[in-house]
């Protein structure tokens, strides 16, 4: 794991940059303040990925995936690190997911594991795939895919997300079938 990172991590909020430099002292971050991005914030990040380039590494819950898309829109080529959302739980009960919760090791094998959005993206996993995988439909499905997305780097995804995600960061067909063979073995399926 390298010691310092140069491009700009892209967080929701002052927890979180407190944690990653906990992890890493000289590290730079942009805040966007929650999942109410403005255009200013947007600004900021397309200049930092223009210089320096950037790393989107928001919460595993459904404001950072509000974040993650408003980003990807609008700032090409931006980097994507994802937390495990077992590894962003609160100690305490009743908190939310964040990364200001997650361990170092948990922090650095995320930004080990970046992806970059393909925009002309082929498929290479179909709807039917994920069907017979048993990763849309079944009583197994949810925590497949939460595996799945953990042992892959791609993050949580609903069934809908999924297809979108495998396609958008082009996971293979072997990189796909790797990952399910391993979910098989821990299964026990």
């Amino acid at each position: 794991m390298k010691k310092t990172i140069q491009e700009v991590i892209v967080v929701e909020g002052r927890d979180d940059t407190k944690r990653l430099r906990e992890v890493f002292p000289d590290v730079d971050t942009i805040e966007t303040r929650g999942s109410a991005i403005n255009d200013e914030i947007v600004g900021k990040i397309a200049l930092a990925q223009e210089k320096r380039g950037v790393i989107v590494f928001t919460d595993p819950d459904f404001h950072g995936e509000k974040i993650r898309k408003i980003i990807s829109q609008n700032v090409p080529g931006v980097e994507h690190a994802f937390l495990p959302r077992s590894e962003a739980k609160p100690e305490k009960m009743g908190g939310s997911l964040g990364i200001e919760h997650a361990k170092p090791a948990a922090i650095k094998q995320a930004l080990e594991n970046l992806l970059t959005q393909d925009e002309d993206a082929v498929e290479q996993i179909s709807q039917s795939d994920l069907l017979v995988a048993g990763l849309i439909a079944g009583p197994s499905a949810k925590a497949r895919r939460e595996r799945l997305g953990e042992v892959l780097h791609i993050g949580y995804t609903n069934s809908k997300q999924l297809y979108k995600r495998l396609k958008m960061f082009q996971v293979s067909q072997a990189e796909f079938g790797a990952a399910l063979r391993q979910i098989n073995e821990e299964l026990g399926d």
